[in-house]
């Protein structure tokens, strides 16, 4: 996820004309209304590196990260190795990965809140009756939102450099590694210690 500082999470979109064999699945009881939910990742500037919008509104974040083809590429082996080291210990990209998700979400939430506040249709119910249409007005509002960043000249990286094509070895592995809850607290420690170790060493100075 080229520019991505830690971004990741899922908002609500009201579905007014939700056909009635569907409200169940796609009500929540703290919505108590027909939704359809948007999941982004957006960097500091608010650009919006990925989207998926879809999933019922009764799923969790979880379940809609599940569904979405974010990881496809650390799935299949076909994203650049981004292996680094904290505290004297080494993770693949996919902890790495996994810490990101867990990471703060300012930079989303305020993504969500400038979207529907420029956007405001994403804010009322939505009237239409097929659920495709009502995601080409999501993903018409992500696009002209990352449209007015890069006019305003506040993206920080606004072309995305595709990278070289390779071919895809599928990993179920790489899954399971996503989700040890163990590697997840170990990078959190580490982490930890790596920035209080630099903030000693500008007290020092």
């Amino acid at each position: 996820m080229p520019g991505m500082l830690g971004s990741i999470d899922c908002t609500h979109v009201e579905w007014l004309n939700c056909p009635r064999h569907l409200k169940g699945q796609y009500t929540r009881g703290d919505h108590g209304v027909p939704t359809t939910m948007l999941e982004i990742t957006a960097s500091q500037d608010l650009w919006i590196w990925h989207a998926y919008f879809g999933a019922p509104g009764s799923n969790n974040d979880i379940n809609v990260l599940n569904q979405s083809d974010l990881y496809n590429t650390e799935r299949n082996g076909t994203t650049p190795d981004s292996s680094f080291v904290v505290n004297g210990r080494q993770y693949k990209h996919g902890e790495k990965i996994q810490e990101i998700t867990r990471g703060e979400r300012k930079d989303v939430e305020r993504a969500f809140g400038v979207l529907k506040g420029k956007w405001k249709i994403l804010r009322r119910p939505l009237r239409p009756l097929i659920k495709e249409k009502i995601g080409q007005y999501v993903y018409a509002a992500c696009i002209l939102h990352n449209m007015v960043i890069k006019g305003d000249g506040r993206a920080i990286s606004p072309v995305h450099i595709m990278d070289k094509p390779v071919q895809p070895v599928w990993d179920d592995t790489f899954y399971a590694e996503l989700l040890n809850e163990d590697i997840h607290h170990r990078l959190r420690y580490d982490l930890t210690e790596h920035v209080w170790a630099q903030d000693l060493g500008h007290l020092d100075d």
